[in-house]
């Protein structure tokens, strides 16, 4: 049986745009005719997204495997890891939580995790033409002694690596000849390629220093890809957060987002940081809020802990500020959802040590946690109450991730919403005025939904929308990052080394 070939793309550090460049190879592969599949071994993120079975698998593949056109399985990312607190994470194998552990305990679990990893890989490989792999943080994390995503995963797929810098963080040419002086001499050899990232302006005057590591290193620069700008894909990496302060220049609506401790599925946001004039601040402060025209709440691993980071920082007031003055609107996702109702409870500790809280009082729900996570596709259409009325009757998808059982006594449900084949059979969410909550990650991605949301708020602001609101779709934006990362890649030599022609379909 025919094996798939393999290329893998590995960084100097997390956040360099690893999980970017091998969506698009994704895409310019796919559209050459080949049957493409993501990989990663081990990712660690608060970013998942769910498969067509219920299982977790980190965002970044899901996204990597809709624009190679295929569906996301879980063995694309067998190993998830989602951190709880600085030294704890859940763990999620093959889609399913199977506990959590401290690092040093997941040092111990991680050797009996190989034979999980080898028997995805295979899996994709024997259902593919190709498989694109994405490293985790750096292959030189040399006071780690236990490696589940880097250079082992490519001894496993006999890969050939290209090394990604990110001249944003400066000293690129730096990192890229010092993570190969610190490989071992056969994972160096390994690497077939460097491609430097996240370049503005002319890339000619780089010309000098590629040429110089090219010759020192032996290793060829395949590329300068370009900065593509703000929410080019939906980003996994918490390091690619904006800040207070950021400059929102004559942006037309300004969503204020807080940045929660253990803020999870922010990327939720992205479709409308995609919008023109449409500015997203993640803040800490509460003056930033009460400069927004829109404040939404986001998911949350740990939502109690979460919730009284709020308070401490006197963002609650400010969230209530922005609920009660009419001119703002309020919206809640999943934990942010749980945070803007009457009550949480926990009684049996599955989020934290705090067993019970008042909630922010803006929306009639209670919310109880459970030890069962619930994650799960849905489908479904927008209801017409609430600021998205102007949306009512709109498709929507996404997917819910959540250990919460939501208890509604008033208010106006968001969504009617099917699973799986199934017809619309039960109802999400809810709405009071300028307030709404739901649990559906990913409903940002309908244009409708956007247009609605958008337009409520400018109507609020007595601005005029903008027209161009809610016509981007990431299909859309798939194909536009493949053109300009391709057009910045040396795709024939790229080819050569997956021994995947790409024809005239990449074109």
């Amino acid at each position: 049986m025919t094996r798939a070939a393999c290329l893998m793309v590995q960084g100097t550090a997390s956040g360099v745009g690893k999980s970017l460049l091998t969506a698009a190879l994704c895409r310019i592969f796919a559209r050459a005719g080949h049957r493409v599949a993501p990989f990663k071994a081990q990712n660690m993120s608060l970013n998942a997204a769910v498969t067509v079975d219920g299982g977790e698998i980190g965002r970044a593949q899901a996204v990597q495997a809709a624009a190679a056109g295929v569906e996301p399985t879980v063995d694309m990312n067998p190993i998830l890891l989602k951190p709880e607190a600085d030294d704890r994470s859940q763990i999620v194998v093959h889609g399913r939580a199977r506990g959590r552990a401290s690092w040093r305990d997941y040092t111990r679990l991680a050797p009996t995790l190989w034979a999980t990893i080898v028997e995805s890989l295979e899996r994709l490989r024997r259902t593919h033409d190709l498989v694109l792999i994405e490293g985790a943080g750096s292959p030189v994390e040399i006071n780690l002694s236990v490696d589940l995503a880097n250079m082992r995963i490519a001894a496993l797929a006999n890969a050939p690596v290209v090394l990604v810098g990110d001249i944003e963080r400066g000293g690129v040419f730096a990192a890229l000849v010092g993570t190969l002086s610190l490989l071992a001499p056969d994972d160096r050899a390994r690497v077939a390629g460097l491609v430097i990232n996240r370049v503005r302006g002319d890339a000619s005057i780089l010309r000098p220093g590629i040429d110089l590591i090219a010759s020192q290193t032996g290793v060829p620069v395949l590329g300068a890809v370009p900065h593509l700008g703000a929410a080019a894909l939906p980003e996994e990496d918490s390091l690619d957060l904006l800040a207070d302060g950021r400059d929102v220049g004559d942006a037309r609506i300004v969503i204020a987002v807080p940045r929660l401790p253990h803020i999870a599925n922010f990327d939720d946001l992205e479709p409308l940081v995609a919008e023109p004039g449409v500015a997203v601040r993640f803040v800490t402060r509460a003056e930033a809020i009460d400069d927004a025209d829109v404040v939404v709440l986001p998911g949350s691993k740990t939502t109690l802990a979460d919730l009284a980071w709020l308070r401490e920082r006197g963002l609650d007031a400010a969230i209530l500020r922005a609920a009660h003055d009419g001119r703002r609107l309020v919206i809640g996702l999943c934990g942010g959802y749980q945070m803007l109702g009457e009550r949480l409870e926990d009684s049996e500790h599955v989020e934290s040590s705090i067993t019970s809280a008042a909630g922010l009082g803006l929306l009639p729900i209670v919310t109880t946690f459970e030890r069962e996570k619930a994650t799960r596709r849905v489908h479904g259409t927008v209801l017409s109450g609430g600021p998205l009325a102007a949306a009512a009757g709109a498709p929507v998808a996404g997917y819910e991730i959540h250990c919460g059982r939501t208890s509604v006594n008033g208010g106006t449900p968001v969504f009617a919403l099917g699973e799986g084949g199934d017809a619309t059979t039960r109802t999400d969410g809810t709405a009071v005025g300028a307030v709404l909550g739901t649990y559906v990650h990913g409903c940002f991605a309908s244009g409708p939904l956007r247009r609605a949301l958008l337009g409520a708020a400018a109507l609020r602001k007595r601005v005029d929308p903008d027209p161009r609101w809610g016509a981007d779709t990431l299909a859309d934006r798939y194909d536009r990052v493949a053109d300009r990362v391709g057009a910045a890649l040396d795709l024939d030599a790229l080819a050569r080394l997956m021994r995947c022609p790409l024809g005239a379909a990449a074109s």
